[in-house]
This record gives structure tokens, C-alpha cells and sequence, in this order.
């Protein structure tokens, strides 16, 4: 007797032409197999198996799809992919196993030796480490710039120019980019626009309308949403995704099933989420410029930011990370840290919790004094990751900080 075991299949998304970003999160890259189930199926398994040894010729010679190795193919992975991939408005959509795993991933596809890259001053510092230490070491320059300087951009522009990447809104300042203008300089250059898209997500902004060719995601933070899973994804036309996805296949950063599977479930609520935290975000913005030991907040949302109409121009709202900073330096800003008592003290961001961090001593502490003095990142810097209790809660936990720094001047 012969079996034949039944494939697990994409539901077609024909019919999701044109719906907003809201239904693409719910209904998008549904899978199911032969049981119809209604919550889409994992399959955490290493490998699959074939009907016959010509299937498993075919399949691994390409001329027949489907599923080989959980390496490069699994059906839960790819659900995921095709979901962000509709929700970001892109052809195709490759996931890995970290955030900073996709970044690597598209400067290995595609980037070379004697490639320049020019990269904003206002990134992740892993990001900056990234590009100035490692991509280094394989002959790739890299060029740090002012996220919203455009004439610093066209000047760092040269013949072997091969990428521009941002993030926007950027990590932890909130500087906002100018994103057509930057898709058209490096278009006009011959290069690739690359956008990391994690504060916003698709739901408050989708890059690819303004021109990037590629959008990327550390999905740890709000694609998840609450803190389980760390991935990534890389999304834009197939062309230059089947260079990533090729990349992958090979050097294996890999999204596991079980993550794929949270992602794709956290996508779910993401629209829902990502209103909620702006709303904290901008209530607890305004109150934080109103606190006398503050000396500067940096939110998008706020009338003084001065990319606030480009911010309103380009996206649906302003994200739920607020930075501030308190007047002192160091020990000030830890000070306030430690007298929190309900607020996580953690450098992650993107969780429903509220998070705090000190970024000159962590998410950017591996920078050298120069480079964090051009990102704009003080001894005095705090980032709030704002998640979705109730505001007046919030407010009274960093009422607390305030109170400690108080105590601290009367002493």
C-alpha cells in the first residue's frame, strides 16, 4: 500500500486585494492542512518526507515545490512570511532568526567587497557595530550620517555607493527621515534603500510606498508584542529576496517554527496594539515635557519635535517609544531607573509591558564616546518603551524617578 500524505497549503489571497493593513493582520498568510483547522497549524519538525525517491529528487532539484528542510522550508515559517509580506505591501517576505540576523542577512546577499554603504548616526548600536566592525572586515565601507541632514547624505554619496539604510523613527531619538527623499537619492545613485521599519510597523507606516526597496524588522519587539520569541524578517520585491532567501538557505540564521508560529499569532493583534501605544505614548510624552526635571523629550507626536509634520505626513501615528532627558547626567538617570517599581527595567522595546532603559550603557554601550556624542546619545538619555497599562499608572510609577531625584537635590 502506497501513502500519500496531504499537503499543507496557503489559503489563496486573492480575495484580500486591497483590504486594509487591520484584515491583512488577521486573515493574511492563513495556513491550513487537511483537517481545516481554524488556528493555523505549527509544524516543528526538521524534515519532511517524500512519496517516492523521484519526489525527493524533484524537490531538492527545484523542479518541483514544496517542503525539504526546516533549514530553508517549513510551512509554519512561511505562513508568517506571507502575512508580514501582505501587511508591508511587498512580493515576498524572508524571516531569520534575529533582527540583527536580517540585517546581516541582506548586506551578505547583497552587498560585496568594495561596496560603501551609507548608514544614519541614528540606528541601534548593534547596527552601528554591525557595519563598522564586521561588514568592515569583508571590505565593505560604511559612511555615518545625520538621519535628517540631507545635504550630508548626497555629500557622503560616491561612485561605489551600494545601499542607504535607516531606521525611521530612529532608536532612541525619534529623529524622523525624509523617506522619498532618501529612495530618490539613492535611486538617482544606483543604490538600494533599505529601511528598518520596527518602531512604526506596517500599521503606522509601510516604507515601500515611499520608495524603500526593502523593509526590515526585528519581529522580537511589536510584531510579537509581548516578549517571547526573538526574529526577524526581510521584505521587498522577489527579485532581490530570492538573494536573501539564498543567503539564508546557506548560512542557515534561520526562523524556527515555534517563533514563526508566535509572530504570525502576535500579527494578529498588532493593529489593535500599535493604537494603544501610541495613545500611552503620546498622553505620557506630553506629561514628561511638562516635569521640571526634564530637560529635553523626544517623541514624534510632540508639536516641538521638529519632524513632526513629516512624521504626520509619512505615518498613521507615532510609535510608542518616548526618549527624555533628565537634568544631571548618569547618576541622575539611574536614580530614576531604580526608584520605578512596576515599569521593567529591560532594553527591550515593543512588549504590551512598559519598559525602561539607559541606553548610553546598554543598547548603546558598545559605541566608543565619539560615536555615541554623533547619535546624540547622553549620560543623561532615558528610553521608554511604552507598553499598554493604564496611563495614570504609568505616570505614577515615573512620578516615583522624579520624587528620587528630588529627595537627591535636598540632601
Amino acid at each position: 500500500m502506497t501513502f500519500h500524505r496531504k499537503e499543507t497549503v496557503l489559503i489563496p489571497e486573492s480575495d484580500l486585494d486591497g483590504m486594509s493593513v487591520d484584515t491583512l493582520a488577521v486573515r493574511a498568510g492563513q495556513l491550513r492542512t487537511g483537517q481545516l483547522e481554524h488556528s493555523d497549524a505549527i509544524f516543528p519538525t526538521s524534515s519532511f518526507v517524500y512519496n517516492s525517491a523521484a519526489q525527493a529528487a524533484a524537490r531538492f532539484g527545484g523542479e518541483e515545490p514544496g517542503n525539504i528542510y526546516s533549514r530553508f522550508t517549513n510551512p509554519t515559517v512561511q505562513a508568517f512570511e506571507s502575512r508580514i509580506a501582505a501587511m508591508e505591501g511587498g512580493e515576498r517576505a524572508v524571516a531569520t532568526s534575529s533582527g540583527m540576523a536580517a540585517i546581516l542577512s541582506t548586506c551578505m546577499a547583497l552587498l560585496k567587497s568594495g561596496d560603501h554603504v551609507i548608514c544614519s548616526r541614528g540606528v541601534f548600536g548593534t547596527t552601528n557595530v554591525l557595519f563598522q566592525k564586521y561588514m568592515a572586515k569583508f571590505g565593505v565601507a560604511t559612511t555615518f550620517v545625520s538621519l535628517t541632514d540631507l545635504e550630508e547624505w548626497g555629500s557622503a554619496v560616491r561612485p561605489d555607493t551600494r545601499m542607504l539604510f535607516i531606521e525611521t523613527p530612529s532608536n532612541p531619538l525619534c529623529e524622523v527621515a525624509d523617506m522619498e527623499a532618501l529612495a530618490q537619492l539613492a535611486h538617482d545613485n544606483g543604490a538600494l534603500f533599505v529601511v528598518d521599519n520596527c518602531f512604526c510597523t506596517p500599521v503606522l507606516q509601510r516604507p515601500l510606498e515611499h520608495g524603500a526597496d526593502i523593509v526590515i524588522h526585528s519581529a522580537t519587539k511589536y510584531l510579537d508584542g509581548q516578549g517571547r520569541c526573538v526574529g526577524g524578517v526581510v521584505v521587498g520585491p522577489a527579485k532581490l529576496m530570492d538573494e536573501v532567501y539564498g543567503f539564508l538557505r546557506s548560512a542557515g540564521p534561520t526562523m524556527s517554527p515555534f517563533n514563526a508560529w508566535v509572530f504570525h499569532k502576535g500579527l494578529e493583534t498588532l493593529p489593535i496594539r500599535m493604537r494603544a501605544h501610541c495613545d500611552n505614548a503620546l498622553e505620557l510624552a506630553r506629561w514628561l515635557e511638562q516635569q521640571p526635571a526634564v530637560e529635553q523629550v523626544y517623541y514624534a507626536g510632540l508639536e516641538s519635535h521638529p519632524q513632526h509634520e513629516l512624521a504626520k505626513k509619512q505615518q498613521k501615528g507615532f510609535g510608542g517609544v518616548v526618549a527624555f532627558c533628565v537634568k544631571g547626567g548618569r547618576e541622575e538617570a539611574w536614580k530614576f531607573i531604580d526608584a520605578t517599581r512596576m515599569i521593567s527595567i529591560t532594553a527591550n522595546l515593543g512588549d504590551v509591558k512598559t519598559t525602561i532603559t539607559h541606553p548610553a550603557t546598554t543598547t548603546h554601550g558598545r559605541l566608543s564616546p565619539e560615536d555615541k556624542s554623533g547619535a546624540g546619545i547622553t549620560e543623561n538619555l532615558l528610553r521608554l518603551s511604552v507598553g499598554i497599562e493604564a496611563v495614570e499608572d504609568l505616570k505614577t510609577d515615573l512620578y516615583r524617578g522624579f520624587q528620587a531625584l528630588q529627595n537627591a537635590s535636598n540632601t
